[in-house]
């Protein structure tokens, strides 16, 4: 079977599991700055570049901060995400608001942060306008539909997706921004999700560089940004190649030379919005084995569910499983891993061949630091379990405590229920 190396020895994984119990997400900050530095470099040739990091894909502050600390802004689309990125110190336009049947509350704040916001429809510019006033700089999301082929379950089609507008509405609520006053103009795209081809990274970027130029020659406007969105994905399997993102970038070099440059568009920056990338394989969430059952098939049962990590049931989506000190022995079982929840689709893994697995063995699911905790929920009453980060000097730190019955039942009002 192949195996996905660990950022972490097994022994210390052992020891973290010992000190705080199990499950819990494990973050490797060294790992995540290496490759927030990776991105960078590969687009070091754009002027004023940026990568605002999703900070959908993990919301904690100390992931943030860590992030921040090496020149990356944010990209949300909620008030926590806002508060967030506000309280580690972000401001103005390195934080980008992307809106999506956005609350008016949500507009406001964005307002007061200085955030770019980033519109997803032509009716939020009056919307806007009502709510929160229309700002100095405007940036409209593009959805090309089926001009621009791909998707996946994630995403869905482009022309299937709730995102973005029409090429056509584009130029519409440009001159309506403008007519309102409006003087300085971004472009946005987000249209593929954990996208492992490099050169459809870079296709999405000349369909943007070429609406850049239609839009100066028809309207008069040069825009001061394109943010290419994120989309990079993961090599989740153990047989997959890793996208190359060196070649991603000299690709988008080569069309912004090509296309830009000769419509006087050659100072544009260039922004993306990774999340996946940036911290997905630098999480794991370790759980420990507690029950077996045989019926019509083999299971394993861990203290675990899809309250932590639920992308396995959300999209059938793979996560590659080390049981650890058996890393050398044969994978001559084949089980289904589960949770608790009463649902059956509370699955990491069905049919999966492993080696044998006892109560007791300590299980890692790789690659779960980007929309792993991030998607937890209670349904039955489940409780988000802790993050722990493993930092530079190789000491852990605790970044999220695990929740209790009284943060379950805090909001309602009612004797008898659990307060501390």
């Amino acid at each position: 079977m192949a195996e996905k190396k660990l950022f972490c020895a097994e022994e210390k994984i052992a020891a973290i599991a010992e000190e705080y119990g199990t499950p819990f997400h494990l973050y490797d900050e060294a790992g995540m700055r290496a490759m927030a530095r990776r991105l960078q470099a590969a687009f070091a040739w754009a002027p004023g570049f940026r990568e605002h990091y999703a900070v959908k894909a993990l919301p904690n502050p100390h992931i943030l901060e860590v992030l921040h600390s090496e020149g990356l802004g944010a990209d949300c689309s909620s008030m926590a995400e806002l508060l967030l990125a506000e309280a580690v110190g972000m401001r103005g336009e390195e934080i980008c608001f992307t809106s999506n049947d956005t609350p008016p509350e949500e507009f406001v704040k964005a307002r007061e942060l200085g955030a770019v916001i980033n519109l997803d429809d032509i009716t939020h510019v009056e919307f806007l306008e009502q709510t929160a006033g229309l700002p100095e700089l405007l940036s409209f999301r593009f959805n090309p539909g089926a001009q621009r082929g791909g998707g996946n379950a994630i995403i869905g089609k482009p022309e299937e997706a709730k995102y973005g507008m029409t090429r056509a509405q584009i130029f519409q609520a440009a001159e309506l921004a403008m007519s309102k006053g409006v003087r300085r103009f971004g472009l946005h795209t987000m249209i593929v999700s954990n996208e492992l081809e490099a050169d459809y990274l870079v296709g999405t970027a000349t369909m943007m560089f070429e609406l850049a130029v239609e839009l100066k020659q028809r309207l008069g406007i040069a825009v001061e940004f394109i943010n290419l969105g994120g989309g990079i994905g993961l090599a989740y399997r153990p047989e997959e190649a890793e996208i190359d993102i060196e070649a991603m970038g000299e690709g988008i070099h080569a069309e912004y030379r090509r296309i830009m440059e000769p419509a006087g568009l050659g100072q544009v920056r260039l922004a993306m919005e990774s999340g996946r990338a940036m911290t997905g394989p630098y999480g794991v969430l370790v759980a420990r084995a507690i029950h077996t059952k045989d019926t019509y098939r083999h299971y394993i049962g861990l203290d675990a569910c899809m309250a932590n990590l639920m992308r396995p049931a959300l999209y059938g989506s793979y996560h590659h499983i080390t049981v650890l000190g058996k890393q050398g022995q044969p994978a001559d079982h084949v089980y289904d891993v589960v949770g608790s929840l009463c649902e059956n689709n509370d699955k990491f893994a069905i049919g999966r061949e492993l080696p044998e697995i006892v109560p007791g063995d300590l299980v890692v699911l790789h690659d779960t630091g980007a929309h792993g905790s991030a998607m937890g929920f209670n349904y039955n009453g489940k409780l988000r379990c802790q993050e722990l980060l493993l930092t530079t000097d190789g000491s852990v730190r605790l970044i999220r405590r695990g929740e209790t019955l009284a943060d379950l039942f805090a909001t309602l009002d009612y004797p008898g229920l659990p307060r501390e």
